[in-house]
């Protein structure tokens, strides 16, 4: 999943592709590079982001996802906005995946929206709104578990509102309302999320939680910080890894499922756990 983050403050590369153009331009190569699905977004949700309106967020994103059907981009596009009126104009505009970092929490009409155009949705493990997460980042002994249990409860949400389960992604959100540790240790556990019974979302890109182990480097510095973090959640079974690096990516994802796959042959030692393919 290639990030297409139309912002002027992203904390990765905020203003980068803030003009139109240049992120349709750039999606289009991500493409070419090997990625499956686009993730368009026009709201910053790093730690402390100001909040934009949902006006302001389609002028942003309506004219890159228009300039992508227009550019007969195929891959699957997904919107990564938590409102309600954003996603359904995306849907219209081509749209499949609404990957929402509140999992429905933030307007209440989302999930409505997701049920009646059958969309997919990415439930994303938060705690508060950016501007207050940090001071979220309380956990007990067991991290894994709290996200786990935190994030089924959100897919109940999800299904009480009308949408299939079939259609549930879950995202256990590295860095999003957790310390690094928090996000490490979810990392290495991640393969017990497949109790959930879904498609996982493993977005550790570039992430400041990485710089616990680098050092201070700044977000562009962190590609094999971030190679590593990616073949950890494939290798402990996520579905979908979402990445700005995609040409770097593509190779890093494939080395890694050559490794499942040597691991499921009938002489390999079957040590990575697998969770539910498709």
């Amino acid at each position: 999943m290639g990030i297409v983050n139309v912002t002027p403050d992203s904390f990765s590369d905020g203003g980068l592709r803030f003009d139109a153009g240049r992120a349709v331009a750039d999606a289009v190569r991500m493409v070419a590079d090997g990625a499956d699905i686009l993730d368009v977004g026009g709201e910053s949700t790093r730690p402390g982001a100001a909040p934009v309106d949902a006006d302001e967020e389609w002028r942003r994103v309506g004219p890159v996802l228009q300039g992508l059907r227009a550019a007969g981009v195929s891959v699957p596009m997904s919107i990564d906005t938590s409102k309600a009126v954003v996603a359904e104009r995306a849907i219209d505009a081509g749209a499949v995946i609404v990957n929402d970092i509140s999992a429905l929490a933030f307007d209440p009409a989302l999930a409505a929206v997701v049920a009646r155009t059958r969309a997919a949705v990415v439930l994303m493990h938060t705690r508060g709104r950016p501007q207050t997460m940090a001071a979220e980042a309380r956990y007990g002994d067991d991290v894994v578990e709290e996200v786990t249990r935190e994030l089924e409860a959100r897919g109940t949400v999800a299904r009480a509102a009308g949408i299939a389960r079939e259609a549930i992604l879950y995202d256990p959100g590295f860095g999003f309302a957790k310390q690094a540790r928090h996000s490490l240790a979810i990392l290495a556990g991640l393969a017990r999320l497949h109790v959930l019974g879904a498609p996982l979302v493993s977005g550790p890109s570039r992430k400041s939680f990485l710089t616990a182990a680098l050092g201070d480097v700044p977000p562009a510095d962190r590609v094999w910080g971030t190679a590593a973090a990616v073949t950890a959640s494939i290798l402990a079974g996520a579905h979908i890894v979402r990445v700005h690096d995609v040409e770097a990516m593509v190779q890093v994802a494939r080395t890694a499922d050559a490794i499942l796959t040597a691991a499921s042959e009938p002489h390999g030692p079957a040590a990575f756990p697998r969770g539910p393919r498709g």
